[in-house]
């Protein structure tokens, strides 16, 4: 038997879990599935995005880039409106990386996100 590993769910550490919660409503455009001061979720067809305060359990964290997301976006336009209208200062400019777009910003709560947006040849 041959092991299989299947990613559901990833988390960001957090500071402050209200102001996380309201950056990813509004970056997301969709309301968070479940709410909780230590852990909140927001649920993709296939995947969780997690929101974790590790003050609130006492965990001692060395806060960086501990995890990456990168979302794949239809349009990199809109997504710059978005960031913008965020102020999300982007931290890799918008770079043609093979046949995408891709680009990296920094959360409210200082992780990095990418973002790509794969070209279509037409």
């Amino acid at each position: 038997m041959d092991l299989k590993m299947i990613l559901n769910s990833m988390y960001l550490c957090v500071k402050d879990m209200d102001r996380a919660i309201n950056f990813y409503e509004q970056l997301l455009d969709q309301k968070v599935s479940e709410k909780d001061e230590i852990f909140s979720i927001f649920n993709f067809e296939h995947n969780r995005l997690c929101l974790f305060n590790p003050s609130k359990v006492n965990e001692k964290h060395v806060w960086g880039n501990n995890c990456l997301p990168s979302f794949q976006v239809n349009n990199m336009d809109l997504l710059l409106n978005r960031i913008d209208e965020l102020g999300a200062p982007i931290v890799f400019p918008l770079t043609k990386i093979g046949e995408s777009l891709v680009l990296e910003f920094k959360d409210t709560e200082g992780n990095d996100i990418e973002v790509y947006c794969k070209q279509t040849n037409e």
